[in-house]
């Protein structure tokens, strides 16, 4: 992949800001996607190479005060410094006669994509979902069950290997199939994983070479889990449309259809990353309970070199990825005379312009913690990560597990 750094020129960005309908309202770019979806090339969405800064669809770094472009290095430096990460959750419950933090290796990152890139992104997969109902996409890519009661009917979009959750009409156990073909990562999805390895949000010994999409439908679910070790650790969800909340405990129990108790609730704003490591990853168990809107996330994985496809082969576009250098505490921003200085915020200074404006596809709530009947050692209030777009079971084999305290 292209890294290079020179920037895009006014018209092209208007240009490109008129393809993708920035401004339109979600039906105009909904009727845009499916009148140009025969358009994408196999395992696109249209988006050229471009470096880990550059997604396809962001703002150019233009500050609405001085029309001027910083440079693209600058601007990326800005934005790195602007993610917020939290990496001190902890909920101890007793495990095996002794008391750990079963939240260990738990992390959540906000500010990591843009509300201009978070809508390229669904756009993106909501044009895979159309492709995917007109069978344009491997067999085992896309499922859509039918939604025969609540909580049932999530559809899910596979990326670089055939996952199965249960055993299947073939009698194949839960984990990767290894015979199974799917289609490969998505340039724009490939791009993400770019974004986290150089953001220091996904460590760059263990690269994404995954990833499974979830379209969440009102009261779909996520039952409770651990996630095969055929995935190697850590892996992350990266969370889109509306704010949703997730549970954590060694003892997650079922209500109902889509209701789960747990011991820990933790909310995913939007455009929030979830790194899941350690405890958090192999002791306890998750699940997202019935949402109350619309979703899309996508959980992007490592597989265990040992269970790679027998037809897998590596993807240049995601080897030797490193993190950047993290910038300075502060960026010095030109000014005109008479005006006013001001810290440049998110990318190219106009992220806070979008997130004004008003966006019927994204899910506002007020700043309150989550509401649960289940204890927390925290809280996490939403005005501490603000919304972007506005905004299986342990491997049978194992026997031990290594606790964290």
């Amino acid at each position: 992949m292209s890294g290079g750094n020179s920037s895009v020129s006014g018209d092209h960005l208007a240009e490109t800001f008129n393809s993708l309908g920035v401004g339109r309202s979600p039906g105009w770019r909904g009727q845009q996607a499916r009148r140009q979806i025969r358009s994408v090339p196999e395992g696109g969405c249209g988006i050229a190479d471009k470096s880990p800064g550059e997604l396809g669809c962001e703002e150019e770094g233009r500050s609405s005060n001085q029309g001027a472009t910083l440079p693209r290095e600058q601007r990326e430096s800005i934005r790195l410094s602007l993610v917020k990460r939290k990496k001190d959750f902890k909920y101890m419950e007793k495990v095996n006669g002794r008391w750990i933090n079963v939240l260990e290796g738990l992390e959540l990152h906000t500010g990591v994509f843009s509300a201009v890139e978070q809508r390229r992104i669904v756009d993106c997969i909501y044009d895979f979902q159309e492709k995917g109902r007109k069978g344009m996409l491997r067999e085992r890519t896309y499922s859509e069950p039918r939604k025969w009661m609540r909580g049932k009917g999530r559809v899910t979009i596979q990326f670089g290997c055939c996952y199965n959750y249960a055993v299947d009409k073939h009698g194949n156990p839960p984990g990767i199939i290894r015979d199974e073909e799917v289609d490969p990562i998505p340039p724009l999805l490939k791009l993400m994983i770019k974004r986290m390895v150089a953001w220091h949000v996904l460590p760059s010994t263990c690269i994404p070479n995954s990833c499974i999409v979830n379209i969440y439908d009102k009261d779909d679910c996520i039952p409770p889990h651990i996630d095969h070790h055929d995935f190697v650790r850590p892996f992350c969800t990266v969370s889109f449309l509306s704010e949703c909340g997730i549970l954590f405990g060694t003892e997650l129990k079922v209500l109902g259809p889509g209701e789960f108790s747990g011991s820990t609730a933790i909310p995913l704003p939007v455009g929030s990353v979830l790194i899941l490591n350690g405890n958090a990853a192999d002791v306890a168990k998750h699940c997202v309970p019935a949402v109350p809107s619309k979703r899309v996330s996508i959980t992007f994985r490592k597989m265990d070199d040992s269970k790679l496809p027998y037809k897998f082969s590596l993807d240049p576009d995601l080897q030797n990825l490193q993190p950047l250098s993290y910038p300075p505490k502060a960026v010095p921003v030109q000014q005109n005379q008479g005006q006013s200085s001001s810290t440049p915020a998110a990318d190219n200074l106009e992220i806070h312009k979008h997130q004004n404006n008003q966006n019927p596809d994204v899910h506002r709530v007020q700043s309150k913690p989550i509401k649960s009947t289940i204890n927390s050692p925290f809280k996490i209030y939403r005005d501490d990560f603000p919304p972007l777009g506005s905004g299986s079971s342990v491997h049978p084999n194992r026997t031990t597990r290594s606790f964290r305290q």
